[in-house]
């Protein structure tokens, strides 16, 4: 099974020097909603395209699908 990675968002961030904050007020996006893309859970559409108009890149710059290992199923499991 595959999921989605945020990880391609947070090397984004280092490289440009934002912290989250900075994406937060930014993006116009919640504290909850960066929790999230923390967890690499489901956000919407329009939160990834304000996100990507806030870095000015494409989503591809910050996500990804990957395969999902047993730790994500064991903590879904739980």
């Amino acid at each position: 099974m595959r999921r989605i990675s945020y990880n391609p968002l947070w090397k984004k961030l280092v490289d440009k020097g934002w912290l989250k904050r900075d994406l937060q007020q930014k993006a116009g996006i919640s504290t909850g909603t960066v929790a999230k893309l923390e967890q690499n859970e489901n956000v919407t559409t329009a939160v990834l395209v304000k996100i990507t108009e806030a870095l000015d890149c494409e989503l591809i710059d910050i996500a990804e699908i990957v395969e999902a290992t047993k730790e994500d199923s064991d903590a879904k499991a739980h």
